[in-house]
């Protein structure tokens, strides 16, 4: 018998994170990679996988503990060597568009949870079982729980429950014995506010109600779409509601100003080619992104203001360099974050950004691989497109496009030749960085990824 104790990993910038789920009990049998435990964050909540098979003999966690990085969440035998198994709690077979996943960059703030105004079929069939009566609307800023910051007393049902529909737990007020949140609470609370008799915080806080008060907006327009034609409702994943908060925040929030320019890249997709050619046994397959990141770690070394962020009024430079890249997935956007760019030569990021990019799409990204970035590359080279306006991802100032690269004429003095031209869309934060700084900015990547040798100097 070999038992050992299975941590709770790397769980990115947070210090603890409650449980609100325990997924396996003792005597079961699980395997590498098998959920264990649910953990939720103010950002967002995942599940804790085992990192080795066995048979669980004591679980050292329970519902509303708090747990860090190092935690034991229990204790196994790994001598039983258990053949492949289902997980303990398997998927349905037609999962929910909206379910749990690692989420969005977890350098944004905490998701504004709001309730989903257009629920999937299953959803809306649960709401009209409710009761009709509204409840009375809650005060925007007095949440229903008796302590602010503790655990809302609901069980996992009914907190799986409420993240399929968005609802904020802390701000229902529950029924049950002792206040405990039952199901027909989170039916009542969501049918309250898309009555438009309650408002979540997140509503009041960032205008996500639609009303625009916030903001001193005019309300949004109200339409009855069926009138018009048959249509079909379905929820935003959990990934789109979280970057879409983000977003929204940081298109509000960020005095936005976009430069536009394009590198000439001819020799450096030859390189490229080449580089393919040469390492395709290797299985590696190096993409332009790879030499862009190796160009843009090179131009923030010299324009260091850009690898910078704001803290109230103090500006704070880093000295390290930590790439992050938008992937797209079939639940939305995520932002995988490449560590330390600079210490890293062009094939062995694009073996890491291959597996990032696999993780992103499978949905399997954890928190610690989507924090720390200092710089963020969008790239819609694949798909097309000339130029375009990325929102830079806060806490950083600024984030570069890339569209798809094309063949032009260009003069060289003598005569027109055939160029392959890369557009580049740098969007910045015109509180840290001014135009002039922004055009030099990407003049010089542009230099860099016409003659790569450059980035050696």
């Amino acid at each position: 018998m070999a038992i050992v104790e299975i941590k709770v990993p790397d769980i990115g910038d947070f210090s603890e994170v409650a449980v609100i789920e325990v997924l396996v009990q003792p005597g079961d049998t699980i395997k590498t990679e098998q959920s264990l435990i649910t953990v939720e964050s103010d950002k967002a909540s995942m599940e804790i996988p085992s990192s080795q098979s066995g048979v669980v003999k004591d679980i050292l966690v329970k519902l509303g503990d708090r747990v860090a990085q190092g935690s034991v969440i229990l204790t196994m035998d790994a001598a039983a060597n258990p053949p492949a198994l289902a997980p303990a709690n398997p998927a349905p077979a037609n999962p929910a568009p909206q379910a749990t996943v690692p989420s969005a960059p977890a350098s944004a703030p905490a998701l504004s949870a709001a309730v989903v105004a257009s629920p999937s079929p299953e959803v809306a069939a649960a709401l009209a079982a409710a009761p009709a009566a509204v409840p009375q609307a809650m005060p925007v800023h007095a949440p229903a729980t008796a302590v602010p910051g503790a655990l809302p007393h609901a069980s996992p049902s009914i907190r799986k429950f409420a993240r399929e529909l968005g609802v904020p737990l802390e701000e229902v007020r529950g029924s049950g014995p002792k206040g405990r949140i039952t199901e027909e609470d989170v039916k009542n609370f969501t049918k309250a506010v898309m009555s438009g008799g309650a408002r979540t915080q997140a509503m009041a806080g960032a205008g996500a109600s639609g009303d625009g008060a916030a903001l001193g907006l005019l309300p949004w327009p109200k339409v009855d779409f069926e009138k018009f034609g048959p249509v079909q409702r379905q929820a935003l994943s959990r990934i789109k509601k979280i970057s879409g908060a983000n977003l929204h925040r940081n298109w509000v929030m960020i005095p936005h100003v976009t430069n536009h320019d394009h590198a000439d890249v001819t020799e450096l997709e030859s390189l490229r080619q080449q580089l393919n050619r040469e390492n395709e046994k290797a299985g590696i397959k190096v993409t332009l992104l790879a030499f862009v990141i190796k160009a843009v770690v090179a131009a923030l070394r010299k324009f260091p203001e850009f690898n910078t962020s704001l803290d109230g009024e103090t500006l704070v430079y880093k000295q390290y360099f930590h790439i992050g890249f938008a992937a797209d997935t079939p639940n939305g956007l995520v932002v995988p974050v490449l560590k330390n760019a600079d210490q890293k030569g062009v094939l062995q990021i694009s073996q890491e950004l291959a597996e990032l990019s696999k993780k992103a799409r499978e949905g399997k990204l954890t928190p610690a691989e989507m924090t720390g970035g200092c710089f963020s590359i969008s790239s819609l080279g694949g798909i097309g497109g000339r130029y375009f306006s990325p929102i830079i991802n806060a806490p950083e100032v600024a984030i570069l496009g890339l569209s798809k690269s094309f063949t032009e004429p260009v003069w060289n003095g003598e005569a027109f030749t055939p160029r392959l031209t890369l557009p580049m869309s740098l969007s910045y934060d015109h509180r840290v960085i001014d135009g002039a700084l922004a055009a030099r900015f990407n003049a010089y990547l542009g230099q860099l990824l016409g003659d790569f040798r450059r980035v050696m100097l």
